[in-house]
């Protein structure tokens, strides 16, 4: 089992530390989320900065909102991270679903699976060298490895767990773990109805705060105005794990369902978190 960290995005300036200190334990990962129409970094930006500030850890979007983005442009982003970084970006896409997202992008909310899934497409075309159009040649630069960085599709709807068979290679969890087990056979039936080799990669997400009663309160805070254009911010901030036991069971629980790794998503920006959890899970 992987542990990654997931990382607040309250303060940027912070986020190099958390990413060195990562870097330096028994992290797997980093993720960091993305919305438009919100006050967090904008995470391919953020994450090359981070990348370029460690040596092992892999970055991850959790999960870029793709139908956002030019696709071509995407294209190129994503495969210059990954071949800057040797190789350390996992993409995790998904479609969204706040209006004012799409708003700001000029791009329509009810058209955004069916973009992705063209994206998906084309992106995969691109990074394996595949000129842009009749009139157009390849965008460079070549990704690590041909057909680009590993793909994980984060969602919950019948069409992003088939979006996993047919594009990716891997599914991204932010559901808790009593909701997953359905949701993980469901990604595992497809991937096999499709004839793909082996299994999907299943990375989970867990709300973690560890630390004196500021921090939890912190991420408590923060969990909730993230959450609030929804009706379950009331609910993602009672399932926040703050103890020792609660994060050590959760862990447990996704290993239990067969995940591949659980990602500790932190909204507190108190940087001491990172050695604590490396402490417990060390």
């Amino acid at each position: 089992m992987h542990i990654g960290l997931g990382l607040p995005i309250a303060d940027p300036v912070v986020l190099l530390d958390w990413a060195r200190r990562a870097d330096a334990g028994p992290f797997s990962t980093l993720g960091l989320l993305d919305r438009l129409v919100y006050d967090n970094p904008e995470p391919l930006v953020a994450l090359s900065v981070l990348a370029g500030a460690t040596s092992r850890i892999d970055v991850q979007t959790e999960v870029l909102l793709a139908p956002l983005r030019d696709t071509a442009l995407l294209a190129k982003q994503v495969a210059t991270l990954d071949r800057m970084s040797g190789g350390r970006l996992v993409l995790g896409l998904g479609v969204g679903g706040r209006a004012d997202d799409h708003l700001a992008a000029g791009v329509d909310l009810r058209t955004r699976g069916r973009r992705m899934d063209e994206q998906l497409a084309r992106l995969r075309d691109l990074w394996s060298g595949e000129p842009f159009g009749g009139d157009c040649g390849p965008i460079g630069p070549a990704p690590v490895r041909r057909g680009g960085p590993p793909i994980l599709i984060g969602g919950f709807r019948p069409a992003a767990l088939e979006r996993v068979a047919r594009w990716g290679d891997g599914f991204l969890s932010a559901a808790p773990a009593q909701w997953c087990a359905g949701l993980f056979d469901s990604v595992r039936r497809c991937w096999h109805e499709h004839g793909r080799p082996g299994e999907p990669r299943i990375v989970a997400q867990v709300n973690a705060a560890l630390g004196p009663q500021s921090v939890v309160d912190e991420a408590r805070a923060a969990t909730g105005a993230y959450y609030a254009f929804t009706d379950q911010a009331e609910y993602m901030v009672s399932g926040m794990r703050t103890t020792p036991d609660e994060i050590r069971a959760a862990i447990r629980q996704f290993a239990d369902l067969g995940a591949d790794e659980v990602m500790l998503y932190c909204y507190g920006t108190d940087p001491d978190q990172v050695d604590r959890l490396a402490d417990l899970i060390g």
